[in-house]
């Protein structure tokens, strides 16, 4: 390939296995473009693993110059509808990525997959089986033994398309009779054995209405949609390995206008995570979550919903690679690409989380002051904002003590913190409810400290945030964390649900936020400053009432805290 190849890609990694599979083919002449797809079943919300997926065959085609098709595999329609198909249209585009031409379906093809199963009748190569779904499963063997021909098998080219054509036509029920393909019984890849090409479904389809009852299985209408899309290289998991000598199979003994190659990589595994289809329905059927779009979810739309940015998942999908090797990656690593793309993007804001009324006894009453904040350290296009200072505020409760020894940087009775992008202030005394509890700090400004260190030399042990009691935002703030506490919570036959977090959503009421947050939108992160980054919830919030999620924890929540004793 030459260095001015528009197919070659400069970079600094080398290439993975597939890159280097299509670089081959379009050097070798074997393709002049390629063209990969992306197949999902729109029986649920797409999860993290499809992410990594949605990266490869998108990002494939990018690379390479060429196109990738997003097409619904509909061949179950019991378990599909119109929500999930929205739903994965919306990933893929909030991923950053356009599907070739418009969308596809496997049900665009049924007509022609009812012509090519016709096709393998007539070339004795599949035949109609009335044993039942126990039965075939005796019949089918196991790894050890082999399996032993359907007593249907024998039956004539014209006898099976007669009963074909009645499938066809509802004569018969679900489960009575299906229509097989003629293999080799005796195969030590089961996939071989005879499998299934149509079932009856007596079923509504959400493309197709009413018009069939009968359905392709994904073997068979899989590697027959690739070939008709001119797909080249049929990209999926590995456990879809096993399944491609018959892919190859039904290449082989069709007329199809193209012939696809399936190559295979690892999934993506990620722990502290289920990513079952069923398993996630359960727990938005059981009611464990809000749906599945809820921030706790493993799910692309959970994690837009939560806060989670296009650029952060794409980023983790990069840094895990493209392998062979089955592995489980620390959700960690997700969690550190979320935090690296928001710290550098994410504006800041104050929010104060559970408030404790301060008021400087030596500032005016009457007087406020309008400050002026970066809204991001090292951002200078992102702008500033106003904030306005009064003497009276709110802080954070866990950020005043009585008493506390010199590992803690907060305010404590008798000495000095400074106020973000405000003054310097020293804890005077505080007021008590009937409880002991600590209601109100009565504090003083150190004059001149606005910008500048004080002038008789005693400096802040640190910097707390504050909005005024007078100048906020009331919100409500929901604090998402890990779903699970089990970093494998459904290995082993566990019950994932035994491994469920108690404390994996805590809902805040009555914070205070600064005023400039009634500008926020869905699909923004913000830093609140101190707390960690969160965005405006998209189902709950509205204007009477913001509703923020925490997207992710500053730190590792999982991780040993800060000491503050």
């Amino acid at each position: 390939m030459s260095a001015t190849d528009s197919t070659e890609k400069p970079s600094s990694k080398p290439m993975h296995f597939i890159q280097n599979i299509i670089s081959q083919d379009l050097a070798s002449g074997l393709h002049q473009k390629i063209a990969t797809r992306f197949p999902p079943e729109p029986n649920g919300y797409l999860h993290i693993g499809h992410a990594k997926s949605i990266c490869l065959n998108f990002g494939m085609a990018e690379e390479f110059g060429g196109a990738c098709n997003l097409r619904f595999d509909d061949t179950n329609p019991e378990k599909e509808n119109e929500e999930f198909v929205n739903s994965i249209m919306e990933d893929v585009k909030w991923l950053g990525f356009n599907w070739n031409g418009k969308v596809k379906y496997t049900s665009d093809y049924f007509d022609q997959l009812f012509d090519w199963a016709i096709h393998l009748i007539k070339n004795g190569k599949a035949f109609v089986c009335n044993l039942s779904a126990d039965e075939m499963q005796r019949y089918r063997g196991n790894f050890n033994e082999p399996g032993k021909n359907s007593p249907y098998r024998d039956r004539s080219v014209e006898e099976n398309l007669a009963v074909f054509e009645k499938m066809r036509a509802g004569e018969f029920e679900e489960g009575t009779c299906s229509l097989r393909a003629k293999i080799d019984m005796a195969s030590p890849n089961i996939n071989l054995r005879d499998p299934i090409l149509y079932r009856i479904k007596k079923a509504h389809h959400h493309q197709t209405g009413d018009k069939w009852c009968i359905y392709p299985s994904y073997d068979f209408a899989h590697g027959q949609s690739d070939a008709i899309e001119g797909i080249t290289h049929s990209i999926c998991t590995l456990e879809f390995e096993d399944h491609k000598p018959l892919y190859n199979w039904f290449i082989e003994n069709l007329p199809v206008p193209a012939i696809p190659r399936q190559y295979e990589f690892a999934r993506l595994n990620i722990n502290y995570a289920v990513t079952s289809k069923r398993k996630l329905k359960q727990l938005v059927d059981e009611n464990y979550v809000d749906g599945w779009n809820d921030p706790r979810m493993p799910t692309i739309s959970g994690m837009r919903r939560r806060g989670f940015t296009p650029a952060s998942l794409r980023n983790f999908c990069e840094r895990i690679g493209v392998t062979r090797s089955d592995s489980v990656v620390d959700v960690g690593m997700l969690e550190f690409c979320v935090r690296d793309d928001l710290d550098k993007n994410a504006p800041r804001a104050m929010c104060v989380l559970q408030p404790l009324k301060l008021t400087l006894t030596n500032y005016p009453a009457d007087k406020t002051e309008v400050l002026t904040l970066h809204n991001h350290p090292s951002r200078e296009d992102l702008g500033d904002r106003e904030i306005i200072f009064s003497n009276t505020l709110f802080i954070e409760q866990e950020d005043f003590r009585e008493e506390a020894n010199k590992k803690y940087k907060r305010l404590v009775l008798g000495k000095r913190v400074r106020l973000r992008g405000a003054y310097v202030i020293e804890a005077e005394s505080v007021v008590k409810d009937a409880s002991g509890n600590i209601i109100e700090v009565l504090a003083k400004v150190i004059e001149g400290t606005l910008g500048k260190d004080p002038e008789d030399g005693v400096k802040p042990k640190g910097v707390i945030h504050w909005v005024s009691a007078n100048h906020n935002l009331n919100c409500e703030v929901r604090l998402y964390d890990r779903l699970f506490n089990d970093e494998a919570p459904d290995a082993g036959g566990k019950n994932f649900l035994d491994a469920m977090n108690p404390n994996n959503l805590q809902i805040l009421e009555n914070c205070k936020a600064e005023p400039s947050l009634a500008k926020a939108i869905v699909g923004q992160g913000f830093q609140f400053e101190r707390q960690g980054y969160f965005c405006l919830d998209s189902k709950y919030s509205t204007q009477e009432k913001l509703v923020f999620n925490r997207t992710i924890s500053l730190k590792d929540s999982f991780a040993k805290t800060e000491e503050q004793e």
